[in-house]
């Protein structure tokens, strides 16, 4: 099967440099693979940099690495669409700059798809690098409490999982395209793969976690860090909670339950001087006209309810 590997960057080329060699070391010669860097509206300096080291990198290379230039800086979600739509592979594989598979991570993935044509994506073993060490990541797992969709790291001996990260996982092409890819309202970043994986879902598609496929994961080198600041992150994580709450919640039961919570959690946050959730919730709330325009467009693609996957 033939595999695409795509990468977005935004001012990151000394991280591509630095970790693409052992990325096309951890595909062990597999010859029907490829992989597209999409920049991402770096600065002109970084992209200069970027197009030397891919071309040093293409010389010694058995494998194509191709770059595609956007003008703009977008978000994760426009690069990734971006990097899906100019390939025709079977099979994509999304990685973040900051990441490295492990050798031999490909094959428990291919056996997946090759076991289940209604399987939409695999999710690998995330070895977090942060302060405290080494983190199993990869499987989510979900629960609703006061209105609002909570989610955290699950553990990582189960299959199951709720969502696939967008910075290491696998995903069928065909089905990615016809799912809309990953929505673009949330960029620049967080929570587009946790909504295309529910989307998935509720279209009746399913996700699984691989254990066996592992990927060291630096958060602290990727571009979020190093381009953002903090608060600023913390907010737009806020706003797009919201967003995917507004978006992809249908059963009324669920919805009723926001809502009635909504005022208790705003409430709070202006007891407890959080600003970055009162700014969150209003940037959401002017993003209303594109958030009822994507909920009637994807939810036609829905076959399942809520509690089927928060419950599953």
């Amino acid at each position: 099967m033939k595999i695409s590997i795509i990468i977005p960057n935004y001012n990151g080329a000394k991280l591509i440099r630095k970790n693409l060699p052992d990325v096309i070391k951890s595909l062990d010669g597999y010859r029907q693979a490829s992989i597209t860097v999409v920049d991402d509206g770096s600065k002109k300096e970084d992209l200069i940099e970027l197009r030397k080291s891919l071309d040093v990198i293409n010389m010694s290379s058995k494998l194509p690495v191709s770059l595609i230039e956007r003008e703009q800086n977008g978000g994760f979600s426009s690069a990734v669409n971006t990097g899906v739509k100019n390939t025709k592979a079977e099979l994509v594989f999304l990685l973040n700059s900051d990441a490295v598979p492990y050798k031999g991570f490909i094959e428990p993935l291919l056996e997946r798809f090759k076991a289940d044509e209604n399987l939409f994506g695999v999710g690998c073993m995330d070895i977090s690098i942060e302060e405290s060490g080494e983190v199993k990541r990869g499987r989510g797992v979900a629960f609703w409490k006061k209105g609002i969709l909570r989610h955290r790291k699950g553990d990582t001996n189960s299959e199951n999982t709720f969502w696939i990260s967008g910075g290491s996982c696998m995903i069928r092409r065909d089905l990615y395209e016809k799912l809309g890819g990953m929505d673009e309202i949330y960029n620049p970043f967080y929570w587009e793969d946790i909504d295309l994986s529910y989307r998935a879902q509720k279209s009746g598609y399913k996700i699984l976690f691989e254990k066996k496929s592992k990927v060291e994961h630096r958060h602290d080198e990727g571009s979020i860090k190093s381009n953002f600041k903090k608060n600023k992150v913390t907010t737009i994580v806020y706003r797009n909670q919201f967003i995917f709450h507004w978006k992809n919640i249908t059963d009324f039961n669920l919805l009723f339950s926001h809502f009635f919570w909504l005022p208790f959690h705003l409430i709070n946050a202006v007891i407890n001087l959080d600003t970055n959730l009162i700014k969150g919730f209003f940037l959401a709330l002017g993003r209303l006209p594109d958030i009822i325009k994507n909920r009637k467009k994807q939810k036609k693609l829905f076959i399942k309810r809520d509690t089927e996957i928060i419950n599953g």
